[in-house]
């Protein structure tokens, strides 16, 4: 048995170096870094103790980036969660004819980067002669400034994201519908349940484990793309109403060159996920139905 556990052990070893080499040690160099003055390009480095910290944690400026952060995760939540969670219903137990064309249709946007999605998204929101400025004039409305106006930037941005990641998403959740077994929804239907309750008595839980894990992505992945549109069309305006707390770490390290608070803002940004993930653990996954 102690031999085995040997054996387990080398071949974790690869593992074990890597995580430590590009995970772990940045993390520790990173909290190395909060307590220091520094503009990346002197070879002498302040040290500031906690001044970062209260710098950051004191300044107006945390609370809007909060803000805009909360607002990113729900709309976010909205467009890359709950629609691709009904769209995948429809398109796995609805829809008879047609499935695959719906799916390749909706999956196409996510083999593009989102760089690209930026730029035809920027065409797109134009106010002067975008297609949506376009449209809008055929009911006499004038097209709004979409990424120079503050909370509407947000959404705009929001649809770029949700736009690109939709298609990923739905097909995740559609593989869990697709597993859902048609005799239980076949034996309820012949029991006249409607189609409502057949989602939320016998979808939800049977694909609650797939959703936990798009919800998670969603979140966590979901404001990290949020740096590529930002950095692309607003760099963080107007007034950091575009800005997040994933944003602004870049931000204040290669554009404003103060490390030190890019390094607060990066230790305070990995609390709030670690306080997601605990609440993602002693809340959601007690709810989760996993086979077997």
């Amino acid at each position: 048995m102690e031999k085995n556990k040997w054996h387990a052990f080398l071949f974790l070893l690869p593992s074990i170096f890597f995580f430590a080499v590009f995970s772990y040690w940045p993390l520790l160099q990173n909290l190395y870094l909060s307590f220091f003055s520094w503009n990346m390009v002197s070879p002498n480095m302040t040290f500031v103790g906690i001044e970062n910290y209260t710098a950051v944690l004191g300044s107006e400026e945390l609370i809007k980036i909060l803000a805009n952060t909360v607002v990113f995760v729900a709309i976010m939540l909205v467009l890359n969660f709950v629609l691709p969670y009904l769209f995948s219903f429809v398109l796995g137990h609805l829809i008879e004819r047609g499935k695959g064309f719906y799916r390749s249709t909706l999956f196409m946007p996510a083999t593009l980067s989102l760089a690209v999605a930026s730029i035809l998204f920027l065409w797109i929101y134009n106010p002067l002669a975008g297609p949506l400025s376009i449209v809008l004039s055929w009911f006499d409305l004038e097209s709004p400034r979409w990424f120079k106006e503050n909370w509407l930037v947000i959404f705009a941005i929001c649809t770029i994201i949700g736009w690109k990641v939709f298609g990923y998403n739905l097909i995740v959740m559609l593989a869990a519908m697709l597993a859902v077994p048609k005799e239980m929804i076949e034996a309820a239907k012949l029991e006249n349940a409607s189609n409502w309750q057949i989602f939320k008595q016998i979808i939800v839980p049977m694909t609650s484990s797939t959703a936990i894990y798009v919800f998670t992505i969603t979140v966590v992945f979901g404001l990290q793309y949020v740096l590529v549109p930002v950095n692309m069309l607003t760099q963080g305006g107007p007034d950091q109403g575009s800005s997040n707390l994933v944003y602004i770490i870049y931000q204040y390290a290669f554009v404003f060159f103060q490390t030190g608070k890019s390094a607060a803002f990066a230790i305070i940004t990995m609390i709030c996920y670690i306080a997601f993930l605990l609440f993602r653990t002693k809340y959601l996954e007690k709810k989760v139905y996993y086979e077997n």
